[in-house]
């Protein structure tokens, strides 16, 4: 594969930039609570982390349509005011995008989450310098589908094309939109995804750290 021609890097956020284990869990209990649902172990819902909360609603507790709904505005109520800030930069993350810029890549966030809140994690961080644009979901539910977060980059940034891009991600759904939209992919275990996850979903390149990261996109 030439990386010579990767001019643009997508990252998805969660699991791949930051861990924001605590804050989405705490979230995602709170809102299950509201329906009289309590989950004493809120490691068993780790996989509520990257995929569209509508539809982990669905999936893992037979959530209506219109319930679902309700849970993602209960959840928000939690999250907006304390789990996003239950949140923490991955190790080497920084330095990881700090490298890639200065090497001249063009960075998207391309996320599920949506934008508003996704650019209130990476200003928080102090993240949002290296990122020349983000692409996330909207808060009426829309555009929650990796494929469709990563085409509204592709249709909004500057001379960006599919095959000059490359989506880095921890779990199955970063790997599959890349390859809906054309693009190759790099599956990052330092997240929530499995190598097993990862390489079954078809990822071009592994990188167990963000170093290594650096080390596949330029050399």
């Amino acid at each position: 594969m030439d990386f010579s021609r990767k001019k643009f890097a997508l990252f998805d956020l969660d699991g791949t930039l930051t861990d924001p284990g605590e804050g989405i869990t705490k979230g995602v209990s709170y809102a299950l609570e509201s329906f009289g649902i309590e989950t004493p172990d809120l490691t068993q819902l780790y996989k509520f982390i990257g995929p569209p909360l509508l539809d982990s609603f669905i999936e893992y507790y037979g959530f209506s349509l219109e319930d679902a709904k309700i849970a993602i505005s209960k959840y928000r109520e939690y999250y907006r005011e304390k789990g996003i800030y239950e949140n923490e930069v991955l190790p080497g993350v920084e330095k990881m995008l700090a490298t890639l810029e200065g090497n001249g890549m063009t960075l998207i966030l391309a996320t599920s989450k949506p934008a508003h809140f996704a650019q209130k994690v990476l200003a928080h961080f102090g993240l949002s310098k290296y990122f020349a644009f983000v692409s996330g979901s909207e808060m009426d539910g829309s555009r929650t589908k990796k494929s469709e977060v990563i085409t509204h980059a592709l249709d909004n940034v500057p001379g960006i094309s599919a095959i000059e891009s490359i989506m880095i991600g921890d779990r199955l759904h970063d790997i599959i939109g890349a390859k809906e939209t054309g693009m190759d992919s790099i599956g990052v275990l330092f997240g929530y995804g499995s190598l097993k996850e990862l390489t079954d979903a078809g990822a071009n390149f592994i990188a167990s750290s963000p170093d290594e990261v650096c080390s596949i996109l330029l050399g």
